[in-house]
């Protein structure tokens, strides 16, 4: 490892966004690529929000997809301790420092006069900031704000008519006036609470990170957090800001465009390394252009600069296809594991033992390769496990065809007359009753099929009718020959 560090900085106030999922990644491939400290920061000053079942969600997420981090609240180091709500003592002291320093001050404004001043600005045109009302506040003037019982907090002096420039490692250069920043800003809420653009100033720095990655949304904070750093004497880090993500309408990625969480897809079946490889090609794309690569090869043929600017679009089709790649590479033993619990959700299978299991992989194994994602595996093998099915007025019409009733009660009388249907068994059945019931090709198949399943198309007979068992499939036969006109 070298003295380069970046973190990943999650809020535990909700399920972890795909958005955030895909920085948490490229901070992991760049520490990878360039021989970087990986740092786990848990941002839980939201106190109303924040809980602990959230942050270990967030452990879970990551170890999910396969990023691990070398300091975390669960892996000490030498800058730690790693939950902001371990930390407030540093910020208040920092706070302090600016304020002896005449670099802030506290500001006793009630929300009205606040609200008051917002209202003022915009009849006049202007963009609504802080009037600086508190900025030069006598002694006096503070001692009858306490004795009112207004609990202040502490404002960061932005200057004048300053011009905040930075190298965006993705963007390039990047230039904002101080003027557009909302005036003097809250860095200590009431509460004693440091706000979000302080305490990671005093993170970042403390914990000696070089590089701070992070969505586009935070453009607009990082001239205010520049403005810290200077007036803190910090040494300001490398920034880069990666694109957001976009839905297929081409707005930024939200509920509205389907599953927004990480932990959606896990529980949809999707496979980590799937979407390891799927959420690494969202703004970035190796030299060669191969798509299909294992966490090892792009960790190899990672290069930040090759990041592009351009705002990537969450193609779910894209992210079906690639999963499914992973599903027919992976070995049945592990689709199955992941099938149980949505089998289970269903009520389709309760204990399973050893035959049950091995029951299982040979109907999954005649899905497993057309799987997008393993939950469609409980619509897909339905068939399997309910005693009945249903006959839409479609596969009607295919049991009314001329010679149904005669393939249909060919085949339950062979099946009656035997003990076990085997896979040989119904290979030799269905060459013997083509023959002696004169009926070929889809004349014969097609009413077997839809008698017996439901549907018109689906894996072979031969596999199916084994799996099935002998009653379901007699049972299912005579009731498709009382649908028979």
């Amino acid at each position: 490892m070298n003295n380069l560090r970046v973190r990943f900085a999650p809020s535990p106030t909700g399920a972890i966004h795909i958005g955030n999922i895909r920085t948490a990644l490229f901070n992991y491939l760049f520490s990878r690529s360039e021989g970087a400290t990986f740092v786990l920061r848990i941002e839980d000053t939201d106190l109303e929000r924040s809980s602990k079942e959230f942050e270990e969600l967030i452990f879970k997420e990551l170890e999910w997809l396969g990023i691990e981090w070398d300091e975390g609240p669960d892996k000490p180091g030498p800058y730690g301790p790693y939950r902001q709500s371990e930390r407030l003592e540093i910020y208040h002291k920092f706070a302090q420092k600016l304020i002896e320093e005449k670099k802030a001050y506290r500001c006793y404004c009630t929300p009205e006069e606040l609200e008051e001043d917002r209202r003022k600005a915009v009849e006049r045109g202007d963009i609504p900031r802080y009037s600086g009302r508190c900025r030069y506040l006598t002694k006096e003037q503070e001692e009858a704000f306490i004795r009112e019982g207004r609990k202040p907090v502490i404002r960061f002096i932005i200057p004048d008519d300053e011009v905040i420039e930075f190298e965006d490692m993705i963007k390039g250069k990047i230039t904002i006036k101080s003027d557009t920043l909302g005036g003097d800003m809250v860095i200590v809420k009431s509460d004693g609470m440091p706000t979000y653009n302080f305490a990671v100033v005093i993170d970042d720095a403390l914990m000696k990170i070089t590089h701070v990655i992070r969505g586009e949304d935070h453009i607009y904070n990082t001239p205010k957090q520049i403005l810290i750093y200077k007036a803190l004497g910090f040494e300001i880090p490398k920034f880069a800001h990666a694109p957001l993500i976009l839905g297929p309408d081409r707005t930024k990625l939200s509920k509205r465009h389907g599953n927004t969480y990480i932990g959606q897809y896990r529980e949809l079946g999707y496979l980590p390394e799937a979407m390891f490889n799927f959420l690494s090609l969202l703004s970035w794309s190796p030299e060669d252009n191969v798509e299909i690569m294992s966490k090892e090869e792009i960790i190899k043929k990672f290069n930040f600069r090759r990041i592009h600017s351009a705002n990537p679009v969450f193609d779910i089709e894209k992210l079906n296809w690639m999963n499914q790649q992973y599903i027919q590479k992976s070995s049945i033993e592990r689709i199955v594991d992941l099938a149980i619990p949505h089998l289970r959700r269903a009520g389709y299978i309760d204990e399973i033992d050893d035959m049950v299991y091995n029951w299982l992989k040979d109907v999954i194994s005649l899905y497993k390769d057309g799987l997008q994602y393993v939950a469609q595996i409980a619509e897909r093998a339905k068939m399997f496990f309910v005693e009945e099915v249903n006959y839409l007025d479609e596969t009607i019409k295919i049991l009314d065809s001329p010679n149904s009733k005669i393939v249909l009660e060919a085949v339950k009388k062979a099946i009656e007359e035997v003990d076990e249907v085997t896979e040989e068994y119904v290979k030799d059945l269905l060459k013997k009753l083509q023959k002696e019931t004169k009926v070929k090709g889809k004349e014969f198949f097609l009413p077997i099929r839809v008698a017996i399943t439901g549907e018109d198309h689906g894996p072979e007979l031969v596999k199916i009718i084994p799996l099935l068992g002998k009653d379901k499939v007699i049972n299912r036969l005579k009731k498709a020959i009382s649908l028979i006109k």
